[in-house]
């Protein structure tokens, strides 16, 4: 992978909640890229971003929240999450936890301005062209919803994925399309979620591709669910699996492999 130029910029990598409950290993690949671009990559003590409480109207528990994201990232040249919605979280929406603040605007206001999207700060902040892996087959991306409208989130992840070796891009019908998870948006309204996720799931398996991929864990959870309720095969992965060489080990939902004693 091509390498940052000048002094090695300093980035707390946020993992969030989904990644280090469900599937640290998204946190390693992040971590493996951002190393690989020249980064030096730390990884705080840190909570939640407050998204699900913003999301449910509890401002005050949002707030408190982000006061404590704030105070643990705020040293670090660059805050990188490998999920757009955590990152969308924080850049687009702390501002408004602190509107009116004259204490705190302009400090949030400064934070916010260096937190980033994975893929959009491997492209768009410190210029990575191409990485130098291999990925022997064909894949489909969707574009998760809040990495799309909230960080314009796009052409980053499809640009790096056309240097992985031996890896072809089929794009899906309407890539940009909700896949139905929302957070608590699947838990409330669990019908018209499951409705919006059979269509992507549709437009996934109609491309052909052996392989799923999105930037945020939660979207690929809720379709690789709904893939195997309907008897699909196809595998799931985060981006950056794929993009750091780590895409070897079971697929998302798929069960760990046996180790042999």
């Amino acid at each position: 992978m091509a390498a940052a130029t000048g002094s090695r910029p300093r980035v707390g990598l946020f993992v969030t909640c989904l990644v280090d409950l469900i599937r640290p290993r998204i946190g390693f690949a992040a971590a493996k890229l951002l190393e690989d671009a020249g980064c030096l990559v730390e990884v705080p003590s840190q909570t939640c971003c407050g998204q699900p409480a913003f999301n449910s109207g509890d401002r005050a528990s949002a707030r408190a929240i982000a006061e404590q994201v704030i105070a643990a990232f705020e040293p670090y040249d660059y805050v990188v999450a490998p999920s757009g919605s955590c990152a969308g979280m924080i850049r687009v929406h702390y501002p408004e936890l602190f509107a009116g603040d004259p204490d705190w605007t302009p400090r949030v206001e400064a934070f916010c301005r260096r937190v980033h999207e994975l893929m959009s700060f491997l492209v768009d902040v410190i210029e990575v062209e191409r990485v130098d892996v291999i990925f022997d087959g064909t894949v489909t991306y969707h574009d998760s919803c809040a990495g799309l409208r909230e960080l314009g989130v796009k052409t980053q992840p499809r640009k790096l994925l056309t240097s992985v070796g031996n890896l072809s891009l089929a794009e899906m019908k309407d890539p940009d399309v909700c896949c139905g998870f929302g957070g608590t948006f699947c838990v409330k309204y669990a019908d018209i979620s499951n409705a919006i996720v059979e269509k992507k799931v549709v437009n996934v398996v109609a491309t052909g591709a052996p392989t799923l991929l999105a930037g945020d864990l939660g979207c690929l959870m809720n379709m690789a669910g709904k893939l195997q309720r309907m008897g699909k095969t196809v595998a799931v992965r985060h981006v950056a699996e794929v993009l750091a060489g780590m895409a070897q080990e079971p697929a998302i939902g798929e069960p760990a492999k046996a180790k042999r004693p």
